[in-house]
């Protein structure tokens, strides 16, 4: 059936013109944040960038970047084709592995991201297990923050992210792989440190140590609201996106500050740590794994996603809840 006159194969011609290279200079150009930053990235002069920018958004027939001194913006127009462009490139990266991957044996590379000091028997076993099953296959684990790890997943750049969540984004899934439990804990210099007759009382107004994450609007607001309830100081100190530095600091005597009980425990028996009140209403926190359902994933992807989701579909969250 022959189109109407006047209109045209708008998607089809697109497909057919849109040039690869335009959406990777725009995906580095809106990371970058300015033309001078994309083009130092891309190794380009600035003018090829603009240039790159202005065909496509003639291709596009939309205004994708708003640009004037000391003004960077993308539209609303360029925001959507960012998101895409990004998965479309993680889609790209993948080809040549995948190709490489046709074979009887389970073979390939699995990328996991995990936040700060993930500790779990339940993934450990499934490592084990996964290693134990196919050996050709590798394994790199990189560790972030969970916002970083989430846009891992996302970009496709990594299988699966283990960490904690605040927003879910539709676009992925969501497994709870375990529980764990937040306590206060100060350090040897500390003059609360091996006091016994400690109450909530004493925590009033101490210098704090804590995550980035530990605000009302992230994802460790349960430990805020505790913060606030023992009334320590509202000034934190120190503060890092890794549990061991702020375990660090903590240790140095800097502040009071929040960790996982099962994850110090070590450190309390070895008398690097001293655990503080409230022993009886510490705030649970959950973790996560993650994955891009739109990730074309290789073999031994698929069999760890698989693996993992089968040890927490058969393993209650009481022995995954570690107190």
């Amino acid at each position: 059936m022959s189109m109407p006159r006047g209109t045209t194969d708008a998607p089809g011609r697109l497909m057919r013109e849109l040039d690869w290279n335009l959406l990777r200079t725009f995906v580095v150009l809106a990371e970058a944040g300015s033309v001078t930053g994309a083009a130092e990235k891309l190794r380009l002069k600035q003018p090829t960038v603009s240039a790159a920018l202005k065909r496509l958004e003639d291709r596009l027939d939309k205004r994708l970047i708003e640009r004037r001194p000391g003004h960077f913006r993308l539209t609303e127009a360029g925001e959507l084709l960012y998101r895409e462009a990004v998965e479309i490139q993680g889609s790209i990266l993948r080809l040549s592995t995948l190709m490489r991957e046709v074979t009887d044996e389970v073979q390939g590379h699995v990328k996991i991201a995990v936040a700060s000091h993930v500790v779990c028997p339940l993934f450990d076993a499934t490592l084990a297990e996964f290693h134990a099953n196919h050996p050709k296959a590798t394994l790199s684990i990189d560790v972030m923050t969970s916002r970083d790890a989430l846009a891992a997943v996302t970009a496709k750049a990594a299988t699966l992210a283990i960490c904690l969540v605040r927003q879910r984004n539709p676009r992925l899934e969501y497994l709870r792989l375990y529980r764990e439990f937040f306590g206060f804990y100060c350090g040897p210099p500390h003059r609360l440190f091996g006091r016994r007759d400690i109450t909530q009382k004493d925590l009033a107004g101490l210098p704090t140590v804590s995550f980035e994450t530990d605000r009302l609007h992230d994802v460790l607001r349960p430990v805020t609201l505790m913060r606030a309830e023992a009334e320590l100081g509202e000034r934190i100190v120190g503060q890092s996106s890794h549990l061991e530095e702020v375990r660090r600091m903590i240790i140095a005597g800097l502040g009071v500050g929040p960790l996982p009980v099962h994850v110090v425990r070590r450190d309390v028996e070895d008398g690097l740590l001293w655990p503080l009140p409230p022993h009886d209403r510490r705030p649970a926190i959950d973790v996560h794994v993650v994955w891009n359902p739109h990730a074309r994933m290789n073999r031994a992807e698929e069999a760890m996603l698989s693996g993992i989701k089968e040890r927490i579909e058969r393993t209650p969250i009481e022995e995954r809840t570690y107190a």
